[in-house]
């Protein structure tokens, strides 16, 4: 291979390299140009190495500076590969000059990478959002049940986006306020009559401390009446208290159930004894003849007696009927 042939190949090499990296790149360099955004050419090809999309560094730059904000490329980049959205960054710090907001760069891309969305930030600075409570549920004094739902106008307080705690717990702090003042009520009927004094006494209690919001206002929609949770605990302590009587008396019953059932048994004891004490009469009488100690006579008597006690008997039983029975 000769000396020509080798100068070609390098000239053809230099040319594909400065097409690929040097041609596509000086569009982007005059469009910086002619917008004020002084950018070198270089700068763009090397941004290509540094795996920054040259495209967006220089519009944002262009953007930025036609709104009269002072930031540079390596800012810019460093965000980039920081994982940042650049576009909303510039977009956010355009706002926040628009709208006499002190808002730097480095704070801005700071909220942005923290997981805020930094242009809504500003713009809910602006323009304050209202979130709603869900429905809201507490007892008064009085045991009646009232539900609630609120509105709450916030303002994103720029200083506090980065740590600060999120609207969830807004909400969570009003529907808190929300259930303490409506529990401190002598009566439902002050609340419904009032219900501008739970927005008063929630918003006195500073509930956006540590969040990053500003509440403005808090104003009441609605406020229904629900159950009587008084009078149903009430109830249900009654039923219980019922319930335990009857336990304690179904007990009774059969303590007493099992206290006549061993009586009876007693009683049937007591007669088989008596059985047994009849049974050995005649083995007596038997022994008594045997001995001598019983005459005929005095057995024939003995038999007359208890004849004439068992016709007394059915007679005084006769009579104890009456004679319609």
């Amino acid at each position: 291979m000769d000396i020509q042939t080798i100068i070609t190949i390098v000239i053809a090499i230099f040319v594909i390299i400065f097409v690929l990296f040097v041609a596509s790149s000086i569009k982007l360099w005059i469009q910086a140009l002619v917008s004020g955004a002084h950018v070198g050419l270089f700068t763009i090809v090397f941004m290509r190495f540094r795996k920054v999309p040259p495209k967006l560094i220089v519009e944002s730059l262009i953007m930025a500076v036609k709104a009269g904000i002072s930031v540079d490329t390596d800012g810019l980049e460093s965000h980039y590969l920081a994982g940042g959205n650049v576009t909303r960054v510039v977009q956010a710090l355009i706002a926040a000059d628009k709208a006499n907001i002190d808002l730097k760069f480095n704070r801005a891309a700071a909220i942005d990478l923290a997981g805020r969305n930094v242009l809504e930030a500003v713009q809910m600075s602006v323009n304050p959002k209202v979130i709603e409570t869900p429905k809201v549920s507490a007892m008064a004094k009085d045991g009646i049940q009232l539900t609630a739902m609120a509105r709450v106008t916030v303002r994103a307080n720029i200083d506090r986006l980065v740590g600060g705690a999120g609207a969830d717990t807004i909400l969570a702090r009003v529907g808190e306020g929300i259930v303490s003042t409506i529990g401190s009520a002598g009566s439902h009927k002050d609340v419904l009559e009032n219900p501008d004094n739970i927005s008063k006494t929630v918003l006195a209690k500073g509930l956006d401390s540590g969040t990053a919001y500003e509440i403005l206002s808090i104003d009441i929609a609605d406020v229904d009446v629900g159950k009587n949770i008084g009078a149903n605990l009430e109830t249900d302590r009654a039923e219980a208290d019922k319930k335990i009587a009857q336990a304690k008396a179904e007990e009774r019953r059969a303590m007493a159930f099992a206290a006549e059932q061993e009586m009876k048994a007693k009683v049937e004891a007591m007669r088989a004894k008596v059985v047994e004490a009849e049974a050995r009469i005649p083995l007596a009488i038997a022994e008594a003849f045997m001995k001598g100690n019983l005459g005929i006579m005095d057995y024939y008597k003995m038999k007359n007696v208890m004849a004439d006690t068992q016709m007394r008997e059915n007679i005084g039983a006769g009579d104890e009927k009456g004679p319609n029975q």
